[in-house]
């Protein structure tokens, strides 16, 4: 009757003194403490066992040199079989009953032929004997069983472990330490404990349904210390459980959550169990009653009702798995990427989409965190009915019939629906989707009807939703599975909430030009001077971050009362909201609102100065809201369009660090500014411009927009449109002698041509003009001061002109071979076409976009 430990050393690696074994057997004890058990102070056995592998086959011959027909054959088969592959399987190998009833007389009967046999007969005895000792400590029984066993999931596991797995552990199939568990039940008395350390991952993950099924039904989930990320230096989530090997019903648990801050220098919980808000009493019978039978020890009895009580949204609409082209580099791009001519934003259907002719269309891909609206960034090739991207599967995978396995569902693409991020990085981002989209894997999508689909879209942009969630799944990935079992009520209020809500985040994303919904620049469309119109447009913000905040208010009351668990949702903190306009969701990580500000009112300001270049290239036009070409080769450019502020004629604006060019892009902004707000203000509006842009003490405000152009306005138009720019610098060099900015769809096959002889070449003899005034003005200085200062802006300018020829003879030969650029193959292949013509190469093409 004294109660024995063992601490399994398998090999895997485990070390027996592990800190996670440690606290598992330490959870154990002060259960078994509290139970009254005296495990304190008695004997602990351990065993230690390196286990010896049969040769595969060997079972007759071995019992042949026996020459002892008392022996039963099936019995030597059976125990040699058992050890095969001991070396692969190692502990969790398991002996049957009727193997272990018979090991103390197979024992006997091999020591008397070891100690009286021949010698071909002794060599077998002990071969056996050692496999009979080792099978003799496989099917012992204990009081207690303790490890920290390994993880490998099935992706590490060898082909004959993978298989073996399989077969003899269904259920914990997927990973080494879910089989371990189960293993541990086998060295178990029947009221016996089994205590171990393992990835959290079983608790909830779909992959161990069935194993937690078998668990909650089977046996008792006595206790648990669940761990959080990095304690024990850990990087992942774990748990200590304390489960017995029998079923007790109406058991109630104990359970504590353990974080790093609540452990003392010997890595144990200073207070056992820990005191925090997730020390519980559950009974693990009730996990059963919420879908997936997660160990979900912390949800409110009311939580666990509305499971109960209301239907899965799943019988109302429908999740869906999407579209995953196997090669998103060569299928998908960046929607103002390619020619606007070749995009169907307006597709019903996959008959409309494949009689249409178009290529390209709305590809919905997840995205970042945000709610309602927006994220409406990428298209994909679904030409044909995807027939590149349904031969190429069949190409890569010829073992598909056919490609469904990763085309999926396309009977829905096109329809409406409402789509979430399939990875979040905190929070549940849950968005409206009126028709016309391909969705894939990370944007996930329900389909129903319209008033469904509004309804839904309420009751998951609400803290209700996330809050079941992550119940089921408490991990980063919403998984449709999740989402389907939700439970659901329809509601007419929240159907009018979601379509307020729907039109605010529709106004917020389409204030800005990665919208291809965007029409002007917010600041463009109100009166007055520059510094009235931010401000104006700063109120606006505010107010739609108010009224929306209102009206989720309003939703997560009604959401909480619909499902009877106002007093869980009180207990949450409610997501922000996420409009761009909001501040504190945009610049995310900032210290302080003033820290905000600050970055909104230069992003607003480079964003004035962006539209200003789409204007100036004939992007946009002031005469006509939206965008106005976006075509390519410059093919039907129509310059008529754009007669209160002209559009360059050859979509080439020069953005050099002095004015070499009267048309270039500083002197176009100051027109621009003119052109918008009037000569009356036009030196006030300038002056704001440039000191939201940061201007220094000895500038003008011409001089710090030159500034802003040629060092700073290319790297923030490659964070706006995620390193697939639109406008392309052409750049001599780190002496910046000459830098231009190239509309990518108005670029074509003369475009280099055109900028050396208009821009390059005059500008060589320019430089070289204002050199020999310099020279002069050198040697008719008054002072040697000022003739330092000459000497300065004569070497700087023999440095730029030795790099604008340089770069004049390397232009030459890309202009020579008039280079010519298919739009569809997006703009990371186009812009590596032209060697090192173009400034931030690497950038461009070195990696994916940020999606």
């Amino acid at each position: 009757d004294i109660p024995r430990l063992i601490l399994e050393k398998n090999l895997y690696g485990l070390d027996i003194d592990d800190r996670a074994a440690q606290l598992a057997g330490f959870a154990l004890l002060m259960k078994a403490r509290a139970d009254d058990r005296r495990l304190f102070g008695q004997p602990v056995m351990l065993n230690v066992l390196a286990l010896q592998e049969a040769k595969e086959g060997s079972a007759a011959e071995l019992h042949s040199a026996l020459s002892a027909p008392q022996i039963d054959a099936s019995t030597v088969s059976q125990l040699v079989e058992s050890f095969e592959q001991a070396k692969t399987f190692g502990s969790l190998i398991q002996v049957s009953d009727e193997l272990a009833s018979a090991l103390p007389g197979l024992r006997r009967e091999l020591e008397a032929v070891r100690d009286g046999g021949d010698m071909l007969g002794r060599d077998a005895a002990e071969t056996l004997l050692r496999l009979v000792v080792q099978a003799e400590v496989l099917a012992r029984r204990f009081d207690a069983v303790v490890a920290n066993p390994p993880y490998m999931g099935g992706k590490g596991m060898n082909a004959a472990l993978k298989t073996w797995a399989k077969k003899t552990f269904p259920a914990s199939k997927s990973d080494l330490f879910a089989m371990f568990i189960e293993r541990g039940f086998g060295w178990c008395k029947p009221a016996g404990f089994n205590s171990m350390v393992t990835m959290q991952s079983w608790m909830f993950l779909s992959s161990y349904e069935e194993m937690r099924t078998k668990l909650l039904e089977d046996r008792t989930l006595s206790c648990m210390v669940h761990m959080g990320n990095g304690v024990m230096g850990i990087a992942f989530g774990t748990a200590a459980t304390v489960l017995m090997n029998r079923h007790i019903d109406g058991f109630d648990g104990s359970f504590s959550y353990c974080e790093n801050d609540d452990l003392n220098e010997a890595g144990v919980p200073e207070q056992f169990p820990v005191p925090n808000e997730r020390l519980k009493t559950a009974k693990p019978d009730d996990f059963n009653k919420i879908p997936g039978s997660p160990v979900a020890y912390w949800a409110p009895e009311s939580c666990r009702s509305a499971f109960s009580q209301f239907p899965p949204l799943q019988q109302v609409a429908e999740p869906k798995q999407g579209l995953a082209t196997t090669e998103n580099a060569k299928y998908v791009r960046l929607w103002h990427e390619v020619s606007l001519n070749s995009i169907n934003f307006k597709c019903e259907s996959t008959e409309d989409a494949a009689s249409s002719g178009y290529k390209w269309f709305p590809y919905n891909k997840g995205g970042a965190y945000r709610k309602w609206y927006g994220n409406q960034l990428h298209i994909v090739n679904w030409k044909n009915d995807g027939e590149e991207i349904k031969s190429d599967i069949l190409r890569k995978y010829p073992y598909l019939k056919t490609p469904d396995f990763v085309a999926k569902n396309t009977d829905s693409y096109f329809r409406q629906s409402v789509s979430w991020s399939f990875v979040s990085s905190a929070y549940f981002g849950v968005r409206r989707y009126q028709g016309g989209f391909i969705f894939d894997v990370a944007g996930s999508s329900i389909f129903a009807d319209a008033e469904t689909l509004d309804s839904v879209t309420a009751y998951l942009c609400s803290d209700v939703a996330p809050l079941l969630m992550k119940i089921m799944n408490p991990t980063l990935n919403f998984q449709v599975g999740n989402v389907s079992n939700l439970p659901y009520r329809q509601s007419k209020r929240a159907v009018e909430i979601a379509n307020e809500c729907i039109s605010i985040a529709k106004k917020d994303w389409d204030a800005y030009e990665i919208s291809w919904g965007f029409t002007r620049n917010s600041l463009v469309q109100l009166p007055g001077t520059l510094y009235g119109a931010y401000q104006s447009y700063s109120d606006s913000g505010r107010r739609a971050v108010s009224e929306m905040a209102k009206l989720e208010s309003e939703n997560n009351a009604l959401q909480a009362d619909l499902y009877g668990v106002t007093d869980a949702v009180e207990l949450i903190k409610s997501t922000p909201v996420t409009l761009l306009a909001n501040l504190e969701y945009r610049y995310e990580g900032d210290d302080t609102s003033s820290d905000c500000e600050n970055r909104h009112l230069y992003d607003s300001s480079r964003e004035l100065v962006s539209y200003g270049i789409g204007c100036m290239m004939g992007r946009y036009s002031l005469d006509a809201p939206g965008l106005i070409y976006a075509h390519a080769s410059n093919e039907g450019f129509d310059l008529s369009r754009y007669e209160t502020f002209p559009a360059d004629d050859d979509g080439i604006v020069p953005i050099t660090d002095e004015a070499w060019f009267d048309d270039d892009g500083a002197n176009r902004i100051r027109e621009f500014v003119r052109v918008v707000w009037g000569e009356d203000t036009e030196a006030e509006n300038m002056a704001w411009l440039a000191e939201s842009l940061g201007s220094k003490a000895s500038e003008s405000a011409d001089d710090t927009i030159r500034r802003y152009l040629s060092k700073g306005f290319y790297k923030d138009h490659l964070q706006t449109y995620k390193k697939r720019p639109i406008y392309w610098l052409f750049s001599s060099g780190k002496n910046k002698a000459f830098e231009a900015l190239v509309y990518l769809h108005r670029y074509n096959a003369g475009t280099l041509s055109r900028m050396r002889m208009e821009y390059v070449v005059p500008l060589q003899s320019r430089m070289q003009a204002r050199i020999d005034s310099l020279e002069l003005d050198i040697h008719v200085a008054t002072s040697s001061m000022e003739a330092k200062r000459l000497q300065k802006q004569r070497d700087k300018l023999t440095k730029q002109l030795d790099e604008l020829r340089r770069y004049d003879e390397n232009l030459r030969h890309y202009a020579d071979q008039r280079i010519s650029l298919d739009l569809d193959d997006g703009v990371k292949v186009n812009y590596g076409k032209f060697g090192d013509l173009l400034a931030e190469v690497k950038a461009v093409t070195g990696g994916a976009s940020d999606e």
